[in-house]
């Protein structure tokens, strides 16, 4: 394995790890997410039928993305396409999470953490994936 398939599958494996760890509040009591949403210091968390069902979707949601990064992980050069496409989604998602942030007004450090990384994270996908496409023809796989 070449460097840039190297960098593409640690990136997309680093990814996929920490999207795993969305499993946790899939299923941990509603307390829990107060305390850390109080520890944000974003106040109490309502305990409301919308804010369960997408604070608890949502993480599933992580939890089956970071699947299909592993996946497109264990051969970069078979799901490069999925791999573009993911790039692309990850830069056009941190710049609609930015403007989400910004109009929930949550805080600084949230803001700059979420969105500018989802950015950076896909923009480097995306140049290894296209270096990787360019440096050898696909293996054709039947």
């Amino acid at each position: 394995m070449r460097g840039a398939e190297r960098a593409l599958v640690i990136i997309l494996r680093a990814i996929a790890v920490a999207a795993a760890l969305a499993i946790v509040p899939v299923f941990m009591p509603h307390a829990w997410m107060d305390a850390c949403h109080r520890g944000l210091g974003l106040g109490p968390l309502p305990e409301r039928p919308v804010i369960v069902y997408l604070t608890r979707s949502l993480s599933a949601l992580y939890v089956f993305h970071a699947g299909v990064l592993w996946v497109a992980a264990a051969d970069v050069r078979r799901y490069a396409g999925l791999i573009t496409y993911l790039a692309a989604a990850f830069v056009g998602f941190g710049v609609v999470t930015v403007w989400i942030d910004v109009h929930a007004q949550l805080p600084w450090f949230w803001i700059l953490a979420e969105g500018p990384f989802g950015i950076v994270l896909g923009a480097a996908m995306f140049l290894l994936v296209r270096r990787i496409c360019r440096a050898e023809p696909k293996d054709h796989r039947t």
